[in-house]
């Protein structure tokens, strides 16, 4: 069976459009972040193993098509989405003092992880991750890159202002600043953060960081 491909516009308007040039696709981004959208929603109602171009499409409001003329198959649009979160949203924290920084850092990523849609897709991501290395490296890259480049900035910040010594292990500083959170908020998947919970991370982290 043919099947016409047409561009994510309406083509069914008289007079004719000038034509794009030869090989050059027509990508309205309003589709592309519809469908960006859809990848999220599909991921927290079905999970990865259930979730179909079809049903993303669908979710959209738009024709499998237009799916499949950005992305080739459902795990690359899945490892696109996943991967560009790593580029998304946390803000780079300027108080003025490394406690202040961490208490703003913490705020920020403990509002997003308690968000419905991260609470249903990291669990069901970090599942798929242990069975597809490429799942697993976009996991990564998008839990880790974000905070990591914020993470480094606090502390080089910290450095310029004293409170730390120069010349810390990023890794481990980002271990500490990072890894308590997402443990509790993720792994565990506890009850709601007890009041002052943030307060006190934050000063414990401070000081730990003020240590090595």
């Amino acid at each position: 069976m043919l099947v016409r491909m047409s561009t994510d516009a309406d083509q069914s308007s008289t007079p004719p459009r000038r034509r794009a040039p030869a090989g050059a696709a027509v990508l309205r981004e309003d589709v592309t972040e519809a469908i960006r959208a859809a990848v999220f929603e599909e991921l927290a109602a079905v999970g990865y193993a259930r979730m179909s171009i079809e049903g993303i499409a669908r979710r959209a409001g738009v024709g499998k098509t237009a799916v499949y003329r950005r992305w080739r198959s459902k795990l690359h649009l899945v490892l696109d989405v996943v991967s560009a979160v790593a580029v998304m949203g946390l803000p780079v924290p300027d108080t003025g003092t490394l406690e202040g920084d961490l208490r703003l850092l913490y705020e920020v990523t403990a509002r997003a992880l308690r968000h419905p849609l991260a609470s249903q897709i990291l669990p069901d991501l970090q599942a798929e991750a242990a069975r597809s290395p490429e799942i697993a490296q976009a996991v990564q890259k998008a839990l880790r890159d974000g905070q990591a480049s914020v993470a480094s900035t606090i502390v080089r910040a910290a450095e310029q202002r004293g409170e730390v010594r120069a010349g810390l292990d990023q890794e481990l500083a980002l271990d500490l600043i990072s890894g308590p959170l997402y443990w509790r908020s993720v792994v565990v998947r506890g009850p709601k953060l007890p009041k002052g919970h943030l307060d006190a991370l934050s000063r414990a982290t401070a000081a730990a960081l003020k240590a090595l």
